[in-house]
C-alpha cells in the first residue's frame, strides 16, 4: 500500500444529497463535472481534485476509506465533521 495517495471527492452536507450525486455518477455523469456544480469544498473549482496526501493529513474516516480504494475507484459516502464525501482514487 502506497503511503501517498491522490483523490478527488466531493463534499455535501446532507447524507441523503450524496447518495443522489453518487447514483447520477454511477449512472455515467462525469465526476469532476458533478464536484464542480456541487461540491461545497474549496477544491470543487479543481474538479475536487485534493492532489497528493500522505497519512495523517486528513481527518481520520476520510483517510480510513481512501487508502482502501483501487486507482480509479469511487466510495460510497463517509461522514465527516466536514459533512459527507465521496472519494475517487485518481493514483
Amino acid at each position: 500500500m502506497s503511503n501517498k495517495i491522490k483523490c478527488s471527492h466531493i463534499l455535501v452536507p446532507k447524507q441523503s444529497d450524496a447518495v443522489d450525486i453518487l447514483e447520477k455518477i454511477k449512472n455515467g455523469q462525469k465526476f469532476g463535472a458533478v464536484a464542480k456544480e456541487v461540491s461545497t469544498c474549496p477544491s470543487s473549482k479543481k474538479e475536487g481534485d485534493l492532489g497528493y496526501f500522505v497519512k495523517g493529513q486528513m481527518v481520520k474516516e476520510f483517510e480510513n476509506v481512501a487508502f482502501k480504494l483501487q486507482v480509479g475507484e469511487i466510495s460510497e459516502p463517509v461522514k465527516t465533521e466536514f459533512g459527507y464525501h465521496i472519494i475517487k482514487r485518481l493514483g
